[in-house]
């Protein structure tokens, strides 16, 4: 009976098949053989609902599935029988064509699957909002929502839904702003007039030192707005957010923009994405998310800081803001701009290609504002103080400090929080470890028991070689760092940021600042001075971004320093030999880049190359490599033992980070640059053949790597 009942059912979806519309469905399924739309059905029940964009339900092997309707069809090229759209959860076209199909460009790019860069694009839905009627989001993080009535914004597909949609309200321009600050550049003006007029200049941006960067911002923003042109900006974190959105806001003025921010809850987050999806606002700013709002009429992308490591997404496929703003600007014929205080190998890439062009000042300005820095561990210094290359707080950096108290705070950077990172024994020198699993042991406070980095107990401190129970630092934390400064300047107040207690700004009184990279607060005034602490923890890590990530922390910190000529100074505890060391007493990312370029194009690292990393165990890898049809000239290197996974600790280095289970391992494929795509492709095809066949062992595929040590 069930059979039958079966066949009759077959035999009248494929009678309706001939009278109703197709909808294809991307199916929230991250399945890599299913990665492809699907055809269903839709009833008439549905029709007006069922637009390209709505996200849908379906029935898909069994179960009921979420899912987002692309397009519809007259007609299905499926021989069999179709389902039908069980039902429309919103008829809301969140996902608009654009984006759709950057989704599938990215996911392409980075061998990942249309549904898992959906989940990274598409906010979760919020009921309450959705059907609290079309309001704009808010202007800013502070002001009120302001309400605009709006029609449906332009569906997911270049063809109509049926009925047709109302053209959305055009949001109200502002006027063309005045250069300001970019007029300190000499293409300054030419990029804006370039905006003004509707091209699509792109441009590396190296921003003097200063706290002005988000006005500048703001006012390409703002060009772009009132040309008609839609501009997205993406920041590292909310600290940075905030000061973009005071910009915007102190520009614009209310209702013409909208930050995305994490700490917003679900509910307001989704009311002012949904304020970008309709077209209510030309201006969305926003962290790493924000890189798939579904802005309208894209005229300017813009990235803050591209290698701050909170711009790669953890989740898979791991894409980096930067290239997928880069790929969104390629796609929508949209201006670029890639700025920071730093510049990254992958930008100097862009422009060494032709694809953006540098966005500089000349010297002469550089000097103006700029701080006059100088390093701890140079001949002059070390004539005048012999400890000066050992010591972790020289004469100099205490000199220029105390000195600097007297007009102003002053910001001491330390690399690492806590209190005392990693002790040894004190008679003999051996590092402390816990006696129960080997992890390394730290003091999490002053007069406080040891505790293992790994297990997390307390452990007893007695050195299993000499038998001495006394301990001494090895690396120190900020915590420590603001005992011993306490000490030091008596008189000072001192004060930390980092972890969980970021400090936003501080006040021009003199006082003592310490704080971990990335949470230094701004000071009313600039800081008189700044203290780079431990050069040799940035410098010395196992990474391949070691040189360059100290240099962007070090010009990060120094550019919160005031000018030179008003008596600015930046000490670095480092070796002043060092090309970074050199690049940041200059003040010289742009050079510094280049030769980093330079050496990974000759040694064949990203990002003159492209490189996949397949992480599994040796089973796994080996099947993956073994059905993919990889690119001619591929170099398969490995396997070796995965570390810096989620595992178990790895026992060679005690203080390691955790990592893989031991019997996972990692094989890096590298190709050249122009064969990234295929590289991808061919490995999610691999990934997908074993995925049909059920196989055991899941295999992480990671294009483009952040750290490949």
């Amino acid at each position: 009976m069930a059979t039958r009942r079966a066949a009759s059912a077959a035999r009248t979806a494929k009678v309706a098949a001939a009278h109703l519309p197709v909808a294809q469905v991307a199916v929230d399924v991250s399945l890599a053989h299913l990665d492809r739309p699907f055809d269903y059905l839709v009833p008439d029940r549905l029709d007006a609902d069922a637009v390209p964009g709505c996200r849908v339900r379906v029935r898909f092997a069994g179960r009921l599935t979420g899912g987002y309707l692309l397009r519809r069809a007259d007609e299905s090229e499926h021989q069999g029988g179709l389902a039908f759209l069980e039902r429309v959860v919103s008829p809301e076209p969140v996902l608009t064509a654009e984006i759709a199909e950057l989704a599938r460009a990215v996911a392409d790019r980075y061998g990942g699957t249309l549904a898992d860069v959906l989940r990274l694009a598409i906010p979760p839905r919020h009921a309450a909002v959705e059907s609290g009627g079309r309001r704009a989001g808010r202007g800013s993080v502070s002001n009120a929502p302001a309400p605009v009535s709006n029609a449906p914004a332009p569906a997911a597909d270049v063809t109509a839904p049926p009925g047709g949609t109302t053209a959305p309200v055009i949001p109200r321009r502002p006027a063309f702003p005045e250069p300001g600050p970019w007029a300190r550049y000499p293409a300054g003006r030419s990029f804006l007039a370039a905006l003004a007029e509707g091209r699509a200049p792109r441009a590396a941006w190296s921003a003097l030192p200063g706290p002005d960067w988000p006005e500048k911002i703001a006012r390409a923003a703002a060009t772009a707005a009132a040309a008609g042109s839609g501009a997205l900006i993406v920041v590292p974190d909310a600290k940075d957010l905030a000061h973009v959105d005071a910009a915007l806001a102190g520009l614009l003025g209310p209702g013409l923009h909208v930050s995305l921010a994490a700490g917003l809850g679900p509910a307001e987050r989704y009311r002012r994405w949904l304020a970008i999806e309709r077209g209510e606002v030309a201006v969305a700013a926003g962290t790493r998310s924000a890189m798939f709002a579904p802005v309208a009429n894209l005229g300017l992308v813009v990235i803050w800081d591209d290698g701050d490591d909170l711009h790669a997404e953890p989740r898979a496929p791991y894409p980096h803001v930067r290239e997928v703003l880069a790929l969104r600007a390629h796609r929508a014929g949209a201006a670029a701009l890639l700025g920071g205080f730093a510049r990254t190998a992958e930008v100097t890439q862009l422009v060494a290609g032709g694809w953006a062009a540098t966005l500089a000042a000349g010297r002469d300005t550089v000097r103006r504002y700029a701080p006059r820095i100088a390093a701890a561990g140079d001949d002059a210094e070390l004539a005048r103080d012999e400890a000066a290359r050992s010591a972790r707080m020289p004469g100099l950096a205490l000199r220029t400090a105390r000195e600097a108290l007297a007009s102003g705070p002053v910001l001491f950077q330390v690399p690492r929080r806590g209190y005392v990172v990693a002790v040894a024994c004190e008679a003999c020198g051996a590092r402390a470890r816990c006696p129960l699993c080997g992890g390394p042991l730290s003091l999490p406070a002053a007069g406080s028991a040891a505790v293992c980095g790994w297990c997390g107990q307390a452990a007893d401190a007695r050195c299993p070689g000499c038998g001495q129970a006394r301990l001494r630092a090895l690396v120190v934390g900020a915590g420590r760092t603001a005992e011993e400064l306490g000490r030091a300047f008596p008189a000072a107040t001192v004060r930390t940021s980092g972890g969980t207690d970021v400090i936003a700004e501080v006040d021009g009184a003199p006082a003592v600042v310490v704080a971990t990279p990335g949470a230094e607060p701004r000071a009313a005034g600039g800081y008189a001075a700044a203290i780079l602490l431990d050069g040799w923890a940035l410098l010395g890590r196992a990474s391949l971004r070691a040189a360059e990530e100290a240099l962007r922390r070090w010009l990060n910190a120094a550019a919160l320093v005031r000018p030179g000529p008003d008596g600015g100074r930046v000490v670095a505890v480092a070796n002043g030999a060092l090309s970074p060391v050199q690049a940041l007493v200059r003040w010289d990312p742009v050079t510094h880049a280049e030769r980093e370029l330079a050496e990974r194009a000759e040694l064949r690292f990203p990002p003159a190359v492209r490189v996949a990393a397949l992480t599994g165990t040796k089973d796994a890898v080996r099947e993956v490599l073994g059905a993919a049809v990889l690119p001619a000239g591929a170099d398969v290197l490995g396997p070796v033992p995965a570390v810096g996974g989620t595992g178990r600790p790895d026992p060679r280095e005690p203080g390691s980070e955790p990592c893989e289970p031991a019997e996972t391992v990692r094989v890096l494929v590298r190709v050249e640059r122009p064969e990234g795509t295929e590289l991808a492709v061919a490995l999610r095809a691999a990934q997908a053949f074993r995925s049909a066949r059920k196989d055991a062992g899941p295999v992480r595929l990671q294009l483009d790597p952040g750290e490949l040590l």
